[in-house]
């Protein structure tokens, strides 16, 4: 088993090992120094493959478990979605004595999450991530929320686990497009800082490595987040990607995943920091070759006045700026902050208008 230390402002631990999800009970216990009444939160898919099997491993370990799914897929990452994990707790009798645990992949782990966040205002929270985008993305760092009229994580908190369970014997049962959507999060991590795990993830076939690979990139995540727990210097450059990536998102009305959305929104960044004379054409090209790689898209069908609106409305934007992460070779990006007011300019440049 491998371990990543969080130095948040309350520290713990990241454990990755097949075969953890038959160890979730004992685990969690000893992360809380014992027992009592746990929540399960997931979603429909998660909860036919795993969810009876977490709950029958807390059960066995003295936990009082229970367990709610919620609908699958991010149109249900919402505030109603949310209210009714907070009814289920509230039914359940959870108090601030409790724990939930967050079953799933980037949506029912950040609306669980928040749910945690918020719950009495506050209860203890365990990630448990299936999908290789939570392993190494969402599941650290203590990012929760909901979605807010078309607009990414628009209401949310942060609540740092107690501890996050990665199992990678459960990218086994993910589609070939879900494994994908993860992939770009871990290309993202190459560019950013670590050029021997993007040449191991431009090769393709990585799944064979993917203790090794995980690894790699929640240290990455680990490290931002001990910099930076709030999110208001360094760690934004976790956004490589994102501010175009979430517009393409909304532009799409989630037809592109987040995954998909982000590969393109790096391929657009590549192409803005190349006009800004940063880089040169090579950037874009490794990084075009990582994603191709990896069944990415390299593209998005929609237009930069279009791309632009949506990036104005995206949490990022502060004020009369927003914040751009533009790579300058692979392994080194920087922040850029810009006048809001370029944002059409620039996107006519990414999209190649």
């Amino acid at each position: 088993m491998r371990t990543v230390q969080v130095r948040a402002g309350r520290p713990y631990e990241v454990h990755i090992g097949r075969g953890l999800m038959d160890a979730v009970g004992d685990k969690i216990a000893q992360a809380l120094g014992g027992t009592c009444a746990a929540a399960i939160l997931t979603d429909d898919t998660v909860d036919a493959l795993y969810g009876a099997k977490v709950e029958r491993a807390l059960s066995e370990s003295g936990f009082r478990a229970c367990r709610f799914a919620m609908p699958h897929g991010e149109a249900h990452k919402t505030l109603a979605t949310w209210e009714r994990m907070l009814a289920f707790l509230s039914e359940q009798g959870m108090t601030r004595a409790d724990v939930v645990v967050a079953l799933g992949g980037g949506v029912p782990g950040d609306v669980a999450g928040f749910a945690a966040a918020s719950y009495q205002r506050g209860v203890a929270l365990i990630q448990i991530p299936t999908t290789l985008l939570a392993m190494i993305d969402s599941s650290v760092g203590g990012k929760t929320g909901v979605d807010l009229g078309g607009l990414k994580n628009q209401v949310g908190a942060f609540h740092q686990p107690r501890l996050v369970l990665i199992d990678p014997d459960a990218l086994s049962t993910l589609p070939a497009a879900t494994l994908s959507d993860g992939a770009a999060e871990a290309v993202k991590y190459g560019v950013l800082g670590d050029g021997e795990l993007f040449e191991r993830l431009s090769r393709g076939g990585w799944t064979e490595d993917a203790e090794w690979v995980i690894e790699r990139c929640v240290f990455h995540k680990a490290a931002l987040v001990a910099a930076d727990e709030l999110d208001t210097g360094s760690r934004q450059l976790l956004n490589l990607g994102h501010t175009l990536g979430h517009a393409i998102e909304k532009c799409s009305g989630l037809r592109f995943s987040h995954g998909q959305a982000v590969a393109v929104g790096m391929i657009y960044a590549a192409r803005i920091a190349r006009g800004m004379g940063l880089c040169g054409p090579e950037v874009e090209e490794a990084i075009a070759a990582a994603l191709a790689a990896n069944g990415l898209p390299l593209s998005a069908p929609y237009g930069a006045a279009e791309l632009a609106a949506a990036a104005m409305a995206d949490k990022k934007r502060a004020g009369a700026q927003i914040t751009l992460v533009l790579p300058r070779e692979i392994g080194r990006c920087e922040l850029r902050r810009v006048p809001a007011a370029d944002m059409e300019k620039l996107t006519r440049v990414a999209v190649g208008a």
